[in-house]
């Protein structure tokens, strides 16, 4: 059974990792705590947990404070995940793609298709599509049978604005593009096309970072490094 300073944590770096709370600001207890609607114990462990992991700092006298993470430090790993998830798409693709598999990739496809057909990904599809996503990438990586690829992915969606689940909504350009890639990355999957796999998906994320280190400022991670 989750405990409640779990929920409370989930929340926290859920709102660190998609901007939600800006590089800088500072969090405590008692403000969230009434926001949250729970006692300051399991704030307060949550906020503990966060720093150990790097999320936020503390800093006496001040308080727990966002982590500023630069342009150069997202980006790289976006590298790291580009070459783990290629590497996932070029073992999973030489191992050949059981039906079941290539079912849920396609219905991650078509699942996209249906919000994006309207022009733009409207605010009520955004969770939906979130969750698409992570499917789709998450099902890529469990076929690639690499533990440790899944492993140290994993580890880098704990760095603000790379995780898989981070969707710029507002740009439906780039959401576009993303989706078109993900048709061509589940072809060549389904094909056994290994190669042209690894390129596709080590082009996709690497692309995703390049736009967030371009767009830096705008979206407001922290300060350039």
């Amino acid at each position: 059974m989750r405990t409640r300073s779990q929920d409370v944590t989930e929340i926290l770096r859920d709102w660190i990792l998609t901007g939600a709370v800006a590089a800088g600001e500072r969090l405590e207890e008692v403000p969230l705590a009434e926001r949250l609607g729970v006692s300051r114990t399991p704030v307060r462990a949550a906020l503990t947990l966060l720093a150990n992991e790097g999320l936020i700092d503390y800093l006496p006298k001040r308080g727990y404070l966002v982590r500023s993470f630069s342009a150069d430090e997202v980006f790289a790993a976006y590298e790291v995940r580009a070459a783990l998830e290629g590497l996932a798409c070029r073992l999973a693709a030489t191992s050949g793609i059981p039906d079941e598999a290539a079912a849920t990739l396609r219905a991650c496809v078509a699942e996209g298709d249906r919000y994006l057909d309207k022009g733009h990904l409207a605010e009520d599809d955004f969770r939906p599509y979130q969750a698409m996503n992570v499917t789709f990438h998450d099902t890529i990586l469990r076929l690639s049978g690499n533990v440790w690829a899944e492993r140290f992915v994993n580890q880098t969606h704990g760095i603000p604005f790379v995780s898989d689940r981070i969707i710029l909504w507002h740009d439906y350009g780039v959401i576009l593009r993303s989706h078109n890639d993900h048709h061509r990355i589940a072809e060549a999957l389904i094909n056994r096309q290994a190669a042209r796999a690894e390129d596709l998906m080590r082009e996709h994320v690497y692309f995703a970072g390049l736009f967030l280190r371009e767009n830096f400022h705008r979206i407001g991670l922290g300060q350039n490094a």
